[in-house]
């Protein structure tokens, strides 16, 4: 096959592929592209991502660990788009692209972790805890770390990382340096790593229309000793394997052992997954059998269950990007045209204010890579992966028992006046999802006059800030702090996954108890420094 080679290359002619799908595209070193088309395809990626998570909302986790069946149909209209698209996968981005415009593309990690935390915004899984140790004093990348983060492998980055993709395009090194430093706020290991792909292959789609070299090269960024390229390049494989219906595929999925692995001590021995290997492994499934078609790409993401609307939103944003906004069907397009100009929660942006002033970034981005623009004349320096640093999660940390739960199973404890609560076990590690009730929740708040959020009458008062006592085998190790604001609150009561192998006792007590709350244990988690078999002998 003949590969052209030119210092400047038009986008139309990268679309290159060999007979058995896998392909054999060539980015030349500099790309042309007008500043009309460099708008068009952001806007497309910004529009793709919040039509995919709008329409597809009502399918989160609805199906664990199972595909959602062809009777199950979405609807899409303005009423849709009214209910889903002011989303965490949107306002997160938007706050990020917020201190970018007030302190430029070179802004210190820090400044993005300290916008995200004291955002307006409630969070859940491993941002909850990101903000959480930010406005406790551990900034990143040690707020995203597990021995800080119990969620560190979670699916979190994953759906933040698009804004820094839109301003770095055909660019995957510079996106890598941005997701350094935001990525970290929340994850580490595979859950940095997710966000890392996903930007990627949002940058790669400025300059070729290829999925497959859109998958493949910006999984070169990944260390191949790590799980998440193991898994990932695993993926893409079987795509190649099974070409013809994407439902074998899902299946050969479900039969690997990393599927099944999770440490989000929340959602451990339970069909639920919020981990960032099983989510992107669905969305690159979509984007690889989507064959570019908008709605198909959407819908076999949406059906490969789990998390969905943050995997359909990350396939159509990195769709929406390759196709540009005017390619984007009108059936998706129109519904959303009225909600354009809307600010999103607790941020002052706008969809069309996300599309100029990412263009804006990309520009400034561009200069600073090498690149160059003369009126509407642009030239990308496009870059070849570098490999990032291997980073490993719960190195050698198993999940080895889960005693109680949640939902509709009776909390494992309640701490309550002075009362103690002792665990004792065998293992390595140990984490204790809990809550302070009684605090505020979002539904619990209402605005006072001077436009700030306050506690509903006889709720315990937003400020107040319950403290445990934690002792660890017969000594104090630490004071955990449980903030009644919900917005602020800590996931779990205390966790530890570096003791040493034998048996344990930890104790919490309550030091500042007060009869407007209550401590919930929601459940006691045990781990190991081998994985948990089961025999059947």
């Amino acid at each position: 096959m003949t590969i052209i080679r030119l210092a400047l290359l038009p986008l139309s002619l990268f679309f290159v592929l060999t007979a058995n799908a896998q392909s054999s595209t060539k980015i030349p070193k500099k790309v042309k592209i007008s500043k009309t088309e460099l708008l068009n395809k952001i806007k497309g990626g910004w529009a793709g991502q919040t039509i995919g998570v709008s329409w597809s909302w009502p399918s989160e986790f609805l199906y664990d660990n199972g595909m959602i069946p062809p009777q199950y149909q979405l609807e899409y209209n303005e009423d849709v788009v009214a209910r889903g698209f002011n989303n965490d996968d949107i306002y997160l981005d938007f706050t990020f692209v917020e201190v970018i415009e007030r302190l430029g593309i070179d802004a210190p990690a820090e400044s993005f972790a300290e916008a995200f935390a004291n955002a307006g915004y409630s969070l859940w899984c491993a941002n909850q805890m990101g903000r959480y140790n930010v406005l406790n004093g551990i900034m990143p990348p040690e707020s995203g770390h597990w021995k800080n983060n119990p969620n560190a492998n979670d699916i979190d980055f994953q759906i933040e990382a698009d804004f820094i993709g839109l301003m770095s395009p055909g660019m995957v090194n510079a996106s890598s340096e941005i997701g350094d430093k935001v990525g970290h706020i929340m994850n580490y290991g595979d859950g940095f790593y997710s966000g890392i792909y996903v930007s990627a292959m949002y940058a790669l789609a400025f300059v070729t229309d290829d999925i497959d070299f859109i998958v493949n090269e910006a999984l070169e960024l990944i260390p191949k000793e790590s799980n998440y390229y193991k898994a990932m390049k695993e993926v893409i494989e079987l795509c190649y394997e099974y070409p013809g219906d994407w439902r074998d595929t899902w299946f050969e999925i479900q039969k690997k052992d990393w599927v099944q692995t999770s440490h989000n001590p929340e959602k451990l021995f339970t069909p639920k997954n919020i981990d960032a290997l099983n989510n992107l492994a669905y969305t690159v499934v979509a984007l690889l059998y989507g064959k570019s078609d908008f709605y198909k790409t959407m819908d076999i993401a949406m059906r490969s269950g789990q998390d969905t609307d943050c995997n359909v939103a990350s396939a159509a944003g990195i769709l929406g990007t390759v196709l540009g906004y005017d390619k984007i069907p009108d059936y998706w397009i129109k519904p959303l045209n009225n909600f354009e100009d809307i600010k999103l929660d607790h941020t002052s942006t706008s969809l069309n204010d996300a599309y100029q002033l990412s263009l804006k970034h990309s520009i400034e981005n561009i200069i600073k890579n090498d690149g160059s623009v003369k009126g509407e004349n642009i030239i990308i320096k496009y870059q070849k992966p570098k490999v990032l640093p291997l980073e490993v999660s719960f190195p050698n940390i198993y999940p080895k028992k889960v005693t109680a739960g949640r939902k509709n199973r009776p909390p494992y404890g309640i701490i309550a006046d002075n009362t103690e609560v002792s665990f004792t076990f065998k293992g390595t590690g140990i984490a204790i999802p809990g809550l302070l009730e009684g605090g505020p929740r979002k539904s619990n708040l209402v605005m006072g006059p001077d436009g700030k959020s306050r506690a509903l009458e006889g709720k315990l008062n937003l400020d107040f800030v319950a403290e445990i006592e934690i002792t660890l085998n017969g000594k104090v190790d630490k004071i955990m702090k449980l903030p009644a604001d919900y917005r602020t609150r800590s996931l779990y009561l205390y966790w530890n996954f570096e003791l040493p192998k034998g048996e344990h006792t930890v104790t919490l007590k309550w030091l500042n108890p007060t009869p407007k709350g209550k401590i919930v244990i929601h459940s006691f988690v045990e781990y190991d420094d081998e994985p948990y078999v089961i025999n059947h002998q």
